[in-house]
């Protein structure tokens, strides 16, 4: 049970567990932005236009005993479509600037194959004998 804890801790300690956690206790408080957003602000803007606030649009049965909170769930699918419009362009600019940062290789790299004289295939560079045709390769 003491080795099952001293594993558990060592996991807990990763930094990906931390990043992760923070990264949760923050979108969360980005969330409640979201939310904030869509219900304060779009919501009123297209009922401005389009006459119909999302939250309040329903359909009843069985003499408003059941309810279906149709205008909740579009609320909530443009909160899921402005965190997502979020994320994107912050990891697309986050990308954009790691490979600004992050210069190419231009060294170019020693060969590890060549091609066989005798049957043309590739091979191991340090062949001596090709594997294909069975051919005694020269050391060079």
């Amino acid at each position: 049970m003491k080795k099952f804890i001293d594993e558990f801790k060592k996991f807990i300690a990763q930094g990906n567990v931390m990043d992760m956690a923070i990264g949760i206790i923050i979108g969360g408080a980005f969330k409640a932005i979201v939310d904030s957003l869509v219900a304060d602000l779009i919501n009123p803007l297209l009922g401005i236009f389009g006459g119909v606030n999302f939250s309040d649009v329903a359909l009843r049965f069985n003499d408003g005993k059941l309810v279906f909170g149709i205008g909740n769930f579009i609320t909530s699918v443009i909160n899921f479509l402005i965190m997502a419009f979020v994320l994107f362009s912050i990891l697309k600019a986050f990308n954009a600037a790691k490979d600004k940062m992050t210069k190419p290789d231009d060294t170019p790299k020693a060969p590890t194959t060549k091609i066989c004289p005798y049957c043309k295939s590739e091979i191991s560079i340090e062949a001596t004998r090709c594997p294909h045709c069975t051919s005694q390769l020269d050391k060079a």
